[in-house]
């Protein structure tokens, strides 16, 4: 697997956020667009632990779930790719101010 060690956590989720949209719709998949969703979570919520805590990478990975989830009823008022990049912009600063500030 790849040493993600060295790219930020904010990037990683939001990749996963917009990423798993991405190929849920270019694929018709679900599933797999669920996968990219689950893995790039998994990787950034690894991040999160280690470099600001259990706490703080609960909270993150919460916001992440919480991102996905409310991604879709925002997307019936503002369009699905405004939501995706919305909900995605809002993960990865709550990423950055917690966990890759720092470093």
């Amino acid at each position: 697997m790849a040493d993600l060690s060295r790219v930020p956590s904010s990037l990683i989720a939001a990749s996963g956020l917009v990423g798993g949209y991405g190929v849920a719709r270019w694929t018709e998949k679900r599933p797999l667009g669920g996968a990219v969703l689950a893995v790039a979570g998994a990787a950034a919520a690894q991040q999160w632990r280690q470099r600001a805590g259990g706490k703080a990478a609960g909270a993150l990975t919460a916001a992440y779930v919480a991102a996905f989830a409310g991604s879709h009823p925002l997307a019936k008022k503002v369009g699905a790719w405004p939501a995706v990049f919305g909900v995605a912009g809002a993960v990865a600063l709550a990423s950055w101010a917690v966990a890759d500030r720092q470093g």
